[in-house]
C-alpha cells in the first residue's frame, strides 16, 4: 500500500483508537451516560498525551519520528485547546492509524502495550 498524507493516518487513527477504547468501555457498563463519560475520559486531547509519553520506550524509531512529524501538523486556529497538546495527541493518533493501515499485527501489539497500561477500572 502506498505512503498516505500524515493527516490521513490522524483521520484513522482516531477512529481506531475510539473503537479500542470502546472495545473496554463497553463492558464497563450499561448506562449509557456512564458508557460516553468513561469514553471520553480515555479519548480526549489531555489523556492521549500522557498516553504516548507512556508508551514512548515501546516506539520503533519509525514510529517516534511519525510523531515528530505529526508534532508538526499545523492545527486550525479556531481550537480551544492547548496547541501542543493536541498535538501530542495527533501524534498517537497518527501511530495508531499507520500501524493499522500498514502493519495490523503492530498494531495489535502497541493495543495490548496500552491495556497494560491504561487502568480501565478508575476511568483515567
Amino acid at each position: 500500500m502506498e505512503e498516505l498524507n500524515i493527516k490521513n493516518y490522524a483521520h484513522i487513527g482516531d477512529a481506531v483508537y475510539e473503537v479500542f477504547i470502546r472495545e473496554h468501555t463497553i463492558l464497563m457498563t450499561s448506562n449509557l451516560k456512564k458508557l460516553h463519560k468513561l469514553t471520553v475520559s480515555f479519548v480526549n486531547a489531555a489523556f492521549q498525551t500522557e498516553l504516548l509519553e507512556k508508551i514512548m520506550p515501546y516506539l520503533t524509531e519509525q514510529e517516534k519520528e511519525l510523531a515528530r512529524r505529526a508534532r508538526n501538523i499545523p492545527t486550525s486556529a479556531a481550537r480551544k485547546i492547548n496547541r501542543a497538546l493536541h498535538s501530542s495527541a495527533t501524534s498517537l493518533e497518527v501511530i495508531a492509524g499507520y500501524n493499522y493501515v500498514h502493519d495490523k499485527n503492530r498494531f495489535k501489539e502497541l493495543c495490548s502495550i496500552m491495556e497494560q497500561i491504561i487502568d480501565f477500572n478508575s476511568g483515567t
